[in-house]
């Protein structure tokens, strides 16, 4: 009992008395401290990784331009669209619905005007047909066709179904701006397409895209597309109306608007993309 109360109380002679552990302890709390500092500084790193990968820091051009092209897609997607075509001798538009599920299959059908309800588009893989309800009659689009227009618009049939990927097309340069990215895409030697190049920007923050330039074999600009309007649709921000101008044919615009979308619907199979859903009456 003696021995125990002394080894309770501080003894300058006896270095494991409690004092002196005391003083032995002190290291163990720096390091304890200075560890929970590593840790904060740890996550905080994570999070600014996070926040930089989203807006495509530290992504590669072919990851950016990757993103863009599936902006509109998701794993699979349903949609309502209004195009409005503009000439100098008219202007009409069309309400359609869009479907898509990932980059083999796409269906859009024309809900009005009434004249050209029905009129239906499916992409399977490659291949691609239109429909005609007046006439009940399917057409193929032959490859030669998927850079003519869609429905009048200036929108080619590629355009609406994306069936060219820019990433497996083309070759890609990047360079960058304190706001924005631009990268210029040359096709590849076994790519099949009427551009000679085109000029792609996306902003940083957010990552979004702005422009499409397109241009011929000898250098000069034929079409833009341009960006706009971004707001959330479908849960994520994305440019709400592209619109196409053929700088060969003044006076003429195309524009798309997304009316709304949703991702990844529980209806979309491959059914929604037959060719008994093509023809099918509604």
């Amino acid at each position: 009992m003696i021995e125990t109360q002394k080894s309770n109380c501080w003894n300058p002679r006896n270095p494991l008395s409690e004092k002196s552990s005391t003083r032995t302890r002190a290291p163990l709390s720096a390091i304890q401290k200075l560890g929970s500092w590593v840790k904060v500084f740890i996550l905080a790193g994570l999070a600014i990784s996070q926040l930089t990968q989203a807006d495509g820091h530290d992504k590669t051009p072919l990851d950016i331009i990757d993103q863009m092209e599936q902006l509109y897609r998701g794993s699979s997607s349903d949609s309502k669209i209004t195009m409005v075509i503009e000439t100098p001798r008219y202007q009409r538009s069309m309400q359609m619905s869009g479907q898509s599920m990932g980059r083999e299959f796409g269906f859009f059908r024309i809900l009005s005007p009434k004249k050209d309800r029905g009129i239906a588009t499916l992409k399977r893989d490659e291949e691609m047909w239109n429909y005609f309800p007046k006439i009940n009659k399917v057409i193929k689009v032959p490859p030669s066709m998927m850079m003519g227009s869609w429905m009048g618009s200036d929108f080619t049939n590629d355009d609406l179904v994306k069936e060219t990927q820019l990433i497996d097309a083309y070759d890609i340069q990047m360079t960058e701006t304190d706001d924005q990215y631009r990268f210029t895409l040359t096709p590849k030697e076994q790519t099949v397409t009427v551009w000679g190049s085109i000029d792609y920007v996306v902003s940083k923050s957010p990552l979004l895209p702005l422009s499409q330039s397109f241009f011929d074999d000898q250098g000069e600009k034929i079409r833009v597309m341009t960006f706009s309007a971004p707001k959330e649709i479908g849960g994520r921000l994305m440019p709400s109306i592209l619109e196409i101008e053929p700088l060969n044919k003044p006076g003429h615009r195309t524009r798309v608007i997304y009316d709304e979308i949703v991702f990844d619907p529980p209806g979309i199979t491959e059914q929604t993309f037959s060719m008994r859903n093509l023809k099918s009456r509604f």
